[in-house]
């Protein structure tokens, strides 16, 4: 798991820095699209972050609420096996 956070976060830092170089290209080179491709260059370097931040803290939240469900369950087996300890006695 530790290896796919790597990858993903690796990916992450390509994705931004070559946005961030498009958008120079974009604002030096002089073409009828320049402005239209440098306003959405400029657009997705806040978009991205936001949603790979938003994309890990609905991860976190899922795999917490996964791991507490998994411990309510484990609680109630052992309640229910000591219940059914209690009853045979």
């Amino acid at each position: 798991m530790k290896k796919v956070k790597q990858i993903l976060a690796i990916l992450g830092i390509v994705v931004l820095l070559s946005l961030y170089v498009i958008t120079l290209v974009c604002a030096i080179v002089d073409n009828s699209n320049t402005m239209r491709m440098f306003q959405a260059s400029i657009v997705a370097s806040f978009i991205i972050p936001v949603l790979i931040w938003a994309y890990g803290f609905i991860y976190r939240l899922i795999k917490k609420s996964s791991k507490d469900a998994e411990e309510v369950a484990k609680k109630n087996k052992e309640s229910l096996k000591e219940k059914a300890n209690l009853s045979t006695k």
